[in-house]
């Protein structure tokens, strides 16, 4: 019996069709954004732009003051970097690992009709790739597949002369070398990392804590909104701490729904960005960015940005849903907040010293489309209110300031949101102070410099 093809223009016709956002995404942003009444559709709001791609002479557009040079083209799906202390910087070149049975049925066969539309149905490249500028001009004029064979690879950390790698199912760790452009070596299996036939959210992420005693992986949940009950979420949407010579892990925090990048202010607080619940309608809600205290709850799946209630998770709430913890900084609604650097050691000017660099992927649950974009949300929050007096008490930099988040980095979605040239996701700080940008639609790593004549060149030659 043949399977009914239903044509994408209907699919689209019958995805919430009428629902449009009712607010500007600036709405949507900062310590105090506005949250307007639940929308519920039988079928959901769906909005993705048709990936593109990039010509050879194209390039997204930086905010002004800055400029924008590939630093490599031609990679598969480039997902995650991490810059080396030798100015090498590592690739993360990888997609969706199969997983039968999430979505299944017809709502299966749409999600992937979509994600195919997005850039995301390809099989995964499973490798990371090194890449090497050799002259000094900006340009990685060397690449190299550094590891191969892994399953679904996102994260990397390197600690002294141990690279760690986050597979899907998995945190490996690898024997590692400065200057080498390939590891053969097997790897250690640090712990097993929660996966499966459905392994809603995939991508795991790790870094390592100031000193390097503790790693720190991501886990996003196995549902929206733990549709399939709490018992699959065993785990998941928590950030584990885990011992990296004995694999020993705990949840050091929860309630996250689908946490990302991951980094250190320089008073020793982790922070980290997380995509918020979906189907509830264009406004709704916001992702956001965070400070993660030991311990901490953020209320998925029962409740959203502090104490809004999520009516639509019939598990019951836990004992400890009143100290469910208010995120520190919204990021507008379903921009797909992935990527996080801080702008430590960054050289893009004074406007770019003090904050944090964010990768919005884009959004397919929001009219019109959000996301699709490289932010910088300044830190420096004031401290006693306002002051007519000097001196002042110096700005908190360890917060962000309020302010609205600045774009770095756009031009990656049309006009209308019906294309697509690429979709940022991972955002790093290179050795020379550029910001390199991880772009998995357009296949590109993007470098961000300095325009004036003071800014970043590449490192010499080795």
């Amino acid at each position: 019996m043949k399977r009914a093809i239903i044509p994408f223009a209907l699919l689209l016709a019958l995805a919430g069709c009428n629902e449009k956002a009712k607010q500007d995404i600036t709405a949507g942003e900062g310590p105090d954004p506005t949250l307007l009444p639940e929308v519920h559709h039988l079928i959901p709001t769906v909005s993705i732009a048709r990936i593109v791609g990039w010509k050879d002479n194209e390039a997204p557009t930086p905010a002004p003051g800055l400029k924008v040079n590939a630093f490599a083209r031609g990679l598969d799906h480039p997902r995650w970097l991490l810059a080396l202390p030798n100015g090498d910087v590592l690739v993360a070149e990888t997609n969706t690992p199969p997983k039968p049975d999430d979505n299944p049925g017809i709502k299966g066969r749409i999600t992937k009709m979509f994600m195919k539309r997005a850039g995301a149905g390809a099989p995964s490249a499973n490798r990371i790739t090194l890449l090497r500028d050799t002259n000094g001009d900006g340009l990685a004029d060397q690449r190299t597949v550094f590891l191969s064979g892994l399953n679904s690879p996102f994260g990397m950390a390197l600690v002294g002369d141990t690279l760690y790698v986050a597979d899907t199912d998995a945190l490996l760790a690898f024997p590692y070398k400065t200057g080498e452009t390939r590891i053969d070596a097997k790897p250690r299996k640090v712990t097993d990392l929660p996966a499966g036939t459905i392994n809603h959210h995939w991508t795991k992420n790790v870094i390592a804590s100031p000193d390097g005693s503790k790693l720190y992986v991501t886990i996003g949940s196995n549902s929206n909104v733990g549709e399939r009950g709490i018992a699959a979420e065993k785990d998941r949407a928590q950030i584990w701490e885990v011992d990296p010579k004995t694999g020993a892990h705990h949840a050091f925090a929860a309630g996250i729904r689908n946490p990302n990048g991951m980094g250190w202010t320089p008073d020793g607080t982790l922070w980290t960005v997380s995509n918020e619940r979906d189907e509830l309608g264009s406004d709704l809600v916001p992702d956001y960015l965070t400070s993660v205290p030991p311990g901490s709850f953020y209320g998925w799946p029962w409740r959203y940005w502090g104490d809004h209630v999520d009516k639509r998770v019939k598990d019951p709430a836990p004992d400890y849903i009143d100290d469910t913890r208010k995120p520190d900084y919204a990021l507008g609604a379903h921009t797909a907040s992935l990527g996080l650097a801080f702008a430590d050691g960054a050289k893009l000017g004074p406007a770019f010293a003090h904050g944090a660099f964010i990768g919005q992927h884009g959004s397919w649950n929001r009219k019109p489309p959000s996301g699709y974009r490289v932010v910088f949300v300044p830190f420096g929050r004031p401290v006693g209110g306002l002051c007519d007096k000097a001196p002042c008490p110096a700005p908190d930099m360890s917060s962000p300031s309020g302010a609205k988040p600045v774009d770095v980095l756009t031009g990656f979605l049309s006009s209308d949101g019906e294309e697509a040239h690429g979709r940022p996701v991972g955002v790093t700080i290179a050795k020379d102070g550029a910001l390199l940008v991880a772009d998995d639609g357009g296949n590109a790593i993007w470098r961000v410099t300095d325009a004036t004549p003071e800014g970043p060149t590449a490192p010499p030659k080795r």
